[in-house]
């Protein structure tokens, strides 16, 4: 993954990572925190009502999921154990380009934003009493979790970008990698990954998107 990277703006003033020869981005156009916000927290975290929760994102990436679920432990004392896989890691001085702390009016947790990219791969990090980081450089395809989290945050690149990320292979290993009654969100809701999702077991719903998008998908682990 060699290509140029650009830091470009979105529509609610946080910014993204825009990679031309995909001609994807890390983040939705119209609002980098908006939707990060709507399809992570308020479609996800938030039906965990405070209990204890154990966390796989799929695409750590820019670090603003893991960030801003960060945040939201802080308001809700909930302990929340966070691991984020990512087979190309954003560089830690591209990500001091990141805008997400000053947007989120958080200037005092500048330090924990740069320990979520400058922490070793592979350690459990104890970010504080509330929340530790585990970070995994891996390929999605060596995923092997087996009965671990209980919210999985799914944020691989778009289905035109890599529509291997979004089959059912994939979904299946999400399955297991699910406590039973866990919880699957992302931002994509097309059909073929509906079913996707479907065929190996997991219960689907559409749900309004967020900003720029009409819909998105929950998934149950029954």
């Amino acid at each position: 993954m060699k290509e140029e990277r650009e830091i470009i703006t979105t529509s609610d003033g946080s910014v993204t990572i825009y990679l031309p020869e995909m001609k994807e981005t890390y983040h939705s156009r119209f609002g980098a925190i908006q939707e990060a916000y709507h399809v992570f927290i308020k479609n996800g975290l938030a039906l965990t009502e405070g209990q204890p929760v154990s966390i796989l994102e799929i695409g750590f990436g820019t670090g603003l999921n893991a960030f801003i679920t960060y945040l939201e432990s802080l308001k809700t004392k909930q302990q929340i154990n966070y691991t984020g896989v990512e087979a190309y890691p954003v560089a830690p001085e591209e990500a001091l380009k990141l805008n997400y702390v000053q947007q989120l009016n958080a200037d005092n947790q500048q330090e924990v934003f740069n320990l979520m990219h400058s922490s070793g791969w592979e350690k459990p990090v104890l970010v504080n009493d509330m929340f530790t980081l585990l970070k995994r450089k891996q390929h999605f395809e060596e995923i092997a979790y087996e009965n671990l989290y209980d919210i999985i945050y799914f944020d691989a690149f778009g289905y035109h970008a890599q529509p291997e990320l979004w089959s059912a292979a994939i979904f299946a290993k999400m399955y297991k990698a699910l406590k039973a009654n866990g919880i699957l969100v992302t931002y994509a809701c097309r059909t073929v990954i509906k079913k996707a999702m479907q065929e190996v077991g997991f219960e689907t719903e559409k749900l309004p998107g967020p900003p720029g998008k009409r819909e998105m998908l929950r998934a149950f682990k029954r």
